[in-house]
């Protein structure tokens, strides 16, 4: 059960990961193009590869992760790094959601600068998730505050975070 569940994992990262560094590249090919049925089946194209193929690799990625959590007990501080950087892999997977949509509208835009920024930013997450992963290292808790081992402390804090963000 292990290794299938690892062997998941490991696929959907890939597929994930790979969607994710193709997406903003895809994305830019929208500068060169004009109104016209070759805008349309880029449109089409790269919200199909988001929804279609690139989010539920995400979701069985996470899912099967969670899976070997429970089979693994892996319960270390470098895992919570580790984890640390999925939920900023999961922020950026949203916010290119997000950019597919407003890319294509009227007067949007994707500059290479923009590109840039969104492989640098992909492939410094997957790298430190990669590094952690193969390296787990030594992280010291000391730093954090008392709260974060008192029981429901986490909650609490989460509580007063969602609070001020929700209107």
């Amino acid at each position: 059960m292990l290794v299938w569940a690892k062997s998941l994992h490991i696929a959907a990262l890939i597929v994930w990961s790979a969607g994710l560094l193709t997406l903003p590249v895809l994305m830019a090919q929208r500068e060169a193009l004009g109104p016209g049925r070759e805008f349309d089946r880029l449109h089409a194209f790269t919200r199909f590869a988001y929804i279609v193929v690139i989010s539920p690799a995400a979701f069985v990625a996470v899912g099967s992760g969670t899976a070997l959590i429970l089979l693994r007990e892996v319960f270390t501080p470098w895992f919570g790094a580790k984890l640390l950087l999925v939920g900023a892999l999961v922020a950026v997977h949203v916010r290119i959601g997000l950019l597919v949509l407003s890319v294509f509208d009227e007067g949007g835009h994707f500059r290479l600068w923009r590109v840039v920024l969104a492989t640098v930013l992909i492939s410094g997450i997957l790298s430190g998730i990669l590094w952690v992963v193969l390296a787990k290292p030594d992280v010291p808790l000391g730093w954090l505050p008392s709260v974060a081992f008192e029981p429901g402390g986490l909650g609490r804090v989460g509580d007063d975070v969602i609070r001020r963000l929700t209107p």
